[in-house]
């Protein structure tokens, strides 16, 4: 059989076969540059937002490294691969809380001085101030272990659907975003800039809870299903507190200038001890306090205080069927 001999292939039959140069001439890599000078521009104004300094700005990622070490001192056996016993506990802790100070006084020491350059402020002594916010933040874990067990005991008591704290520690996203509003706040406490709400928003990515790290909350605190729960920086919640998903404990409608005019006023709701409240529920202002022992329903709106042990729930609406009776 005759070899079939195949004609060498030329610049015309491979730009038949090819339309690469058609698509280097339509290229508008050109037009690229006047855009990268309008984005120079932009940052020039005060209208656009940028960070170019020689200061460094605190690490995303670092803090988030700190939440899931924070998780595994205060939860030993839980978030970690390493096999606890009486024999390396000790070892474990040490090493765990030792690189946890390191971690969180880089971290504090990088806010400041941003929060100094951001502010115009004079930053000194930020080696010496880290230092000691960091072991004031140390010195709270056990504290916050303690509090941390009434939260689950809390889970426990109030949810019938499990009887596990492995469970409630592993996968109640009420416990993870409690877990870490508690490790915030105690930062916050603090007057560290910055760390506290990049921690609690990144719970509320994870859980859909976004808890203010200025909150003040007291302990058997706890968030059935949780998804939607916004709780405000100023709320004052006490002990024994059941909250579902969707309840709003917010401020009232706000001024343009309110971020302004009322930065440290009392914006939020107080809930007092053994309140529960159900699904979906609105509490608003910073004069609205609800009392001890109340019970708010599902869907309710609330823009005044309640009694304690009062019962606040809404009249059963009629409901309309496609048959068209009415119940």
């Amino acid at each position: 059989m005759a070899l079939k001999i195949h004609p060498q292939p030329t610049i015309d039959t491979i730009t038949d076969i090819c339309n690469h140069i058609q698509i280097s001439q339509s290229s508008r890599h050109d037009k690229v540059p006047a855009v990268v000078n309008r984005l120079l521009n932009s940052w020039s104004t005060k209208e656009c937002y940028d960070h170019i300094s020689p200061v460094s700005i605190p690490s995303h990622d670092r803090i988030i490294e700190i939440v899931q070490q924070a998780r595994r001192i205060l939860f030993p056996g839980y978030f970690t691969r390493t096999r606890l016993h009486a024999a390396n506990l000790e070892y474990y802790i040490g090493k765990e809380t030792t690189d946890l100070y390191e971690k969180m006084s880089e971290q504090i020491v990088i806010a400041i001085r941003h929060d100094c350059r951001r502010n115009n402020l004079p930053c000194t002594n930020c080696e010496e101030l880290s230092q000691e916010l960091t072991l004031a933040f140390i010195e709270t874990l056990p504290d916050v272990t303690a509090i941390l067990a009434t939260d689950i005991r809390a889970a426990l008591e109030g949810d019938p659907a499990t009887d596990s704290p492995d469970e409630v520690i592993f996968s109640y996203p009420g416990l993870l975003a409690i877990s870490i509003f508690r490790l915030a706040h105690e930062l916050f406490r603090l007057k560290v800039p910055i760390v506290p709400r990049i921690m609690t928003e990144y719970a509320h990515s994870l859980t859909g809870i976004d808890i203010h790290p200025g909150a003040t909350i007291g302990e058997g605190f706890f968030i059935d299903h949780g998804t939607g729960v916004v709780i405000g920086e100023t709320t004052v919640i006490g002990n024994n507190v059941r909250l579902y998903q969707g309840v709003t404990l917010g401020a009232l409608s706000l001024p343009r200038d309110a971020g302004t005019t009322l930065r440290h006023r009392k914006r939020h709701p107080t809930i007092e001890d053994d309140v529960i409240i159900y699904a979906n529920t609105t509490i608003l202002g910073g004069d609205t306090v609800i009392g001890r022992g109340a019970v708010i329903g599902g869907n309710i709106w609330l823009t005044e205080s309640v009694e304690a042990g009062t019962r606040v729930i809404l009249k059963r609406p009629e409901l309309i069927y496609a048959n068209g009776r009415a119940r």
